[in-house]
């Protein structure tokens, strides 16, 4: 998670934008009454996610429902990723071998006992998908300013 902590949204690779992006998108539909499918499905498709629209919103109504604090998302324009967003990216990340935190032992603490076997396999649906599309998110190093190829603003 702290790779991901307060660094500009710009320094993360795409897969870490995407997941900022979806996040804040599903975040900012909800608190205005839209349907959250409706607001990033177009982005799934265009990033070939198809597969992951389904986990990613099952887990962000886990985490809704059932979260043991509230989760804190910035505004889809804030250039720096909160701490619930980098939560979010490094489980991704580490569902898929890419990270250092036990998944299942972190998502212990962060929802009711009761979800935490549905949100496990919705977090590693999603990190399968997005392996899929070659977005599944990376560590940031140092560098990580100078991937080359990134788009100067946050997702879709």
């Amino acid at each position: 998670m702290y790779d991901y902590l307060d660094r500009p949204v710009t320094s993360l690779d795409h897969g870490g934008r995407f997941l900022v992006w979806s996040t804040r998108s599903w975040v900012k539909a909800v608190g205005e009454r839209q349907c959250p499918a409706s607001a990033i499905a177009r982005a799934f498709d265009k990033w070939n996610m198809v597969a992951g629209l389904q986990p990613f919103l099952r887990m962000m109504a886990l985490f809704n429902r059932h979260g043991l604090e509230n989760f804190q998302f910035c505004a889809l324009q804030c250039n720096h990723v909160s701490e619930h967003e980098a939560i979010i990216i490094a489980l991704v990340s580490a569902s898929r071998g890419n990270g250092r935190i036990p998944v299942r032992g972190t998502l212990d603490l962060l929802v009711e006992e009761d979800a935490v076997g549905d949100l496990f396999a919705s977090i590693a649906s999603l990190g399968q998908a997005m392996a899929l599309a070659g977005l599944v998110p990376v560590r940031t190093g140092a560098d990580a300013d100078e991937i080359e190829g990134k788009p100067e603003t946050p997702m879709p």
